[in-house]
């Protein structure tokens, strides 16, 4: 990258219910060192999307955002519809922050991410698209919706464990989704699913290596369909998947693709990168967007 980068540095307070805030003052420190103090904050009604569009129309070519998977992927939707060929920096202090676990970004050293952003450096990843927006880790139906749902109500526990536990409490009152999946390759009829995922990354919910073997530069997402069960059959399917080994298991059918079409009986609710949305019709369309993102990562990171 030629030249200096235009930084700015987005930081959402409420991220990991407040660990977002508490890491302002260190966030600061770190990107001062460096010369860069355009530190701004997201706020009820201005959120990330919006303080990232204005910070990009003011000529800004690096957004830092400061929080979870869900601050990330409020930046990079920023980014992406503006057609900006901007880059994005990762800094940690969300709930699960999986997005980065694949990235191999530095994302929970703020000092480290400072003098990468100051040099320049950074590679081209894929992103994941689903109606008006992009994605960056995962879109998920079905169960995962419902401990999305659960995890809100959940005040006491923070971190990797909230999303298992919210999980565990689901597990037996849960209600399958009927999913018909086409991709490129075949065609799937409509049938009962726990969940499905399709990840543009590997992990999510804190402690699930949900896409063992996906890639966030092959052009490809990975869906991860994972069939109706018993209660008994969730929660050893609940360990595999912490495990990552359960590509094995007979209700799992996992399939790479760049396009997939999904067909429900009704308009579903999903979540994207950890955010509920309700969709607008009961067809969707789920693709990738090859190299359409530039992120800052160290020169030698081992990105799948």
């Amino acid at each position: 990258m030629s030249g200096s980068p235009r930084v700015c540095v987005i930081v959402n307070p409420a991220a990991g219910r407040g660990r977002g805030g508490r890491a302002l003052p260190g966030v600061r420190e770190a990107f001062a060192a460096v010369g860069i103090t355009d530190v701004r904050q997201s706020t009820e009604r201005e959120g990330e999307a919006t303080v990232a569009a204005r910070a990009i129309a003011e000529g800004c070519d690096t957004l830092v955002a400061v929080g979870g998977d869900g601050t990330w992927s409020n930046v990079a939707n920023a980014i992406m519809r503006s057609g900006a060929d901007c880059r994005l920096a990762l800094i940690a202090a969300g709930t699960g922050n999986d997005f980065a676990k694949t990235t191999g970004a530095p994302a929970h050293d703020a000092a480290a991410t400072a003098r990468l952003v100051a040099a320049g450096i950074d590679r081209r990843v894929d992103v994941g698209r689903i109606e008006d927006r992009w994605f960056l880790n995962i879109v998920g139906f079905g169960f995962d919706v419902s401990v999305l749902e659960s995890v809100a109500g959940i005040k006491w526990l923070k971190g990797d464990a909230l999303y298992a536990y919210a999980a565990l409490r689901q597990l037996g009152s849960y209600v399958g989704t009927e999913i018909a999946i086409d991709s490129a390759a075949r065609a799937r009829a409509s049938a009962a699913h726990l969940m499905l995922v399709i990840a543009n990354a590997r992990h999510f919910g804190g402690t699930f290596r949900i896409a063992p073997n996906a890639s966030i530069t092959d052009g490809m997402l990975d869906a991860v369909a994972i069939g109706d069960a018993s209660p008994f059959r969730r929660l050893q399917l609940f360990g595999a998947v912490i495990r990552g080994t359960h590509a094995a298991m007979p209700e799992v059918h996992i399939e790479p693709s760049r396009t997939f079409t999904l067909r429900f009986p009704t308009a579903p609710a999903y979540e994207t990168d950890g955010e509920y949305r309700r969709a607008a019709s009961a067809t969707i369309e789920v693709s990738c967007v090859p190299n359409g993102l530039r992120l800052v990562v160290p020169a030698d990171a081992a990105v799948p």
